[in-house]
């Protein structure tokens, strides 16, 4: 039987397997990104896009679209001056200037019940244009 973890501040639900692709993308290093919607009419946060392991940066903003909202996690790779290897998990709220208001209030109000099913994301970014979410950021707050 499916689970849900329900959002107590907008009525909304996230589905077990946004929990479970995270768990995958956290542990098992198997997905390089993973993209979530809200289905409005479910009331359920699902799974969108998954992207694996050697997709890069440039694959996973090229899947967010152009004009609805997506909550997404990046899993960011990088060797630090010390030559340590690092993983760094970011939730990118993506909010397109383009997309409708009402997704843009139910993206914003959903937001932390969601972040509190994803255990062990490290960063949060906002987004509203590409240049919000750039690989300069990510690396900024990685470092």
């Amino acid at each position: 039987m499916a689970m849900a973890f329900k959002m107590a501040t907008t009525g909304m639900w996230v589905a077990d397997e946004c929990k479970n692709s995270f768990m995958e993308m956290k542990w098992k290093k198997v997905h390089r990104y993973i993209v979530f919607k809200i289905d409005e009419k479910s009331k359920l946060v699902t799974v969108d896009k998954v992207g694996g392991a050697g997709e890069s940066y440039d694959d996973f903003t090229a899947s967010l679209p152009t004009d609805d909202c997506r909550y997404a996690v990046f899993d960011f790779d990088f060797v630090t001056v010390d030559n340590c290897r690092k993983s760094k998990i970011f939730f990118i709220a993506w909010s397109p200037t383009a997309s409708r208001i009402r997704a843009k209030m139910l993206y914003a109000t959903s937001k932390d019940g969601l972040r509190r099913v994803l255990d062990g994301i490290h960063y949060e970014v906002q987004a509203t244009d590409p240049t919000e979410m750039g690989m300069d950021v990510i690396k900024h707050k990685a470092y």
